[in-house]
């Protein structure tokens, strides 16, 4: 479309563009990659290299790039209109979408208010759950529980129910007060990354004490399955339904941020489907447009809809809202993307795929500078350490994983890391051959890191 010099753009890239989560002058120091296309798993650059896209473009693509029924979807809403305003009105898309979402949620979250990414999903569960007891005249409610090490999204609301210090500490004072839970990997995992079932209902016994203490607790607020943001951090198992079961007993609201882990990344649609836990607000966002344009959605209850129910006059209703909220060309290649999962059977095909994930990480644990390694379904961490007796990291500034993802490029596999947590996100829709070709150039760029160290 644009027949440009590369170097050009390399130039101006450096020149004009700030790109998140990025310290510029270090990118302005090196060679970075520009995409300019893709196919199924695979990405080119602009000179024309190929790269396996390991990470799905930041863990959203689910069903490959440039996949023809998610073109086909957007191209024929864009010759209807491309965009309808939601306030007041509505469009043929999102009224689809929202009844989809509904039929496969876990069952209550019949409500859908959408958004245009994970962090506002989450920002308007945090509003929504807030405003909730103000509308049922209920003062007095002003605190969330949140976990350590938790990440949901960047917005000062999502930021305040965060923990992770590097991403969040700078803004401390901008920030609402929340009770933090210790992260659960963190707090249970034993010297072989063990969760100990004794060790869950300790921490939920923690849970329990605050509940139990306290009258101000609006919700507790918690990813779904697994800290991924924290370097892939899983749960144990039944710690997601023992919060849950606490939370109705003392009437508290929970929030399952779902933004990471939805959408077949777990194994299953939802993460909450695997221990049968319906909370009243789901976050979701990344995979519901199969990577291809910014939607979310906060799935919520009839109970919590109600509430905001009222006269006109009586300004119950929830004041909230974006421009682009339930855009129709979002709307319509999410149901698109959903339609492709029942299709081509997407969950079903995916189960072999996360066993030969798992049989192939135990090889990691071989290797000299591999702290630790971390699976839930088809997400996964490999942690880098500097001294594996003595779980000693490498220095924040070496910038280890970022050598290795290097190293992984030169064999056309494109991974970003979490500091040293090199991070496995795959399409679903790859192949095993190249799975298998995803972990030999991994595992050779970590061996090849031990000649430098």
């Amino acid at each position: 479309m644009w027949d440009l010099d590369p170097k050009v753009l390399e130039k101006w890239d450096k020149e004009y563009f700030w790109h998140p989560f990025t310290q510029m002058k270090v990118y302005q120091e090196e060679e970075n990659l520009i995409f300019e296309r893709g196919e199924g798993v695979y990405l080119w650059d602009i000179y024309g290299k190929k790269y396996i896209d390991a990470i799905s473009s930041l863990w959203c693509n689910v069903h490959g790039h440039n996949h023809p029924k998610l073109n086909s979807a957007i191209m024929k809403q864009l010759c209807k209109v491309a965009h309808t305003t939601t306030l007041g009105s509505s469009n043929v898309p999102a009224i689809l979408l929202a009844k989809k979402l509904v039929e496969i949620a876990p069952d209550g979250l019949t409500k859908i208010f959408y958004s245009e990414d994970g962090a506002e999903a989450v920002e308007i569960a945090i509003k929504m759950a807030y405003h909730y007891w103000r509308n049922k005249g209920i003062e007095g409610k002003n605190v969330f529980i949140t976990l350590s090490e938790a990440y949901h999204g960047d917005t000062v609301g999502a930021v305040s129910v965060g923990g992770i210090e590097l991403f969040h500490g700078t803004y401390r004072d901008l920030l609402f007060k929340t009770i933090k839970l210790p992260s659960p990997y963190l707090y249970c995992k034993d010297v072989h990354g063990n969760l100990s079932s004794e060790c869950t209902a300790d921490l939920l016994m923690k849970l329990e004490e605050i509940l139990k203490s306290r009258d101000d607790i609006v919700a507790i607020v918690l990813e779904s399955g697994i800290q991924a943001a924290a370097g892939m951090l899983p749960f144990p198992k039944g710690f997601l339904k023992g919060v849950r079961e606490l939370t109705k007993k003392y009437g508290v609201l929970m929030i399952v941020d779902e933004v990471a882990t939805g959408f077949g990344r777990t194994g299953t649609m939802f993460y909450c489907e695997q221990e049968g836990v319906t909370p009243d607000f789901m976050c979701l966002g990344k995979g519901i447009t199969g990577g291809y344009l910014p939607l979310a959605a906060t799935l919520t209850t009839d109970k919590v809809f109600e509430a905001f129910l009222g006269e006109f006059g009586e300004a119950k209703h929830f004041y909230h809202g974006h421009t682009y909220t339930g855009n129709n060309l979002a709307c319509s290649v999410a149901l698109a993307n959903l339609e492709i999962f029942e299709e081509e059977k997407t969950l079903e095909k995916l189960q072999p795929k996360i066993k030969l994930l798992s049989q192939r990480l135990e090889e990691f644990w071989e290797l000299k500078h591999v702290g630790d390694v971390r699976q839930l379904g088809f997400m996964a961490g490999i942690e880098l350490v500097k001294d594996k007796g003595k779980k000693e990291p490498f220095p924040y500034g070496e910038r280890t994983g970022f050598k290795v993802a290097y190293k992984c490029r030169e064999k056309g596999v494109f991974l970003r890391p979490l500091g040293d947590v090199m991070v496995l996100m795959m399409p679903l829709v790859i192949e095993e051959e190249e799975i298998n070709y995803v972990i030999d150039t991994l595992k050779w760029a970590i061996t090849e890191l031990e000649k430098e160290v």
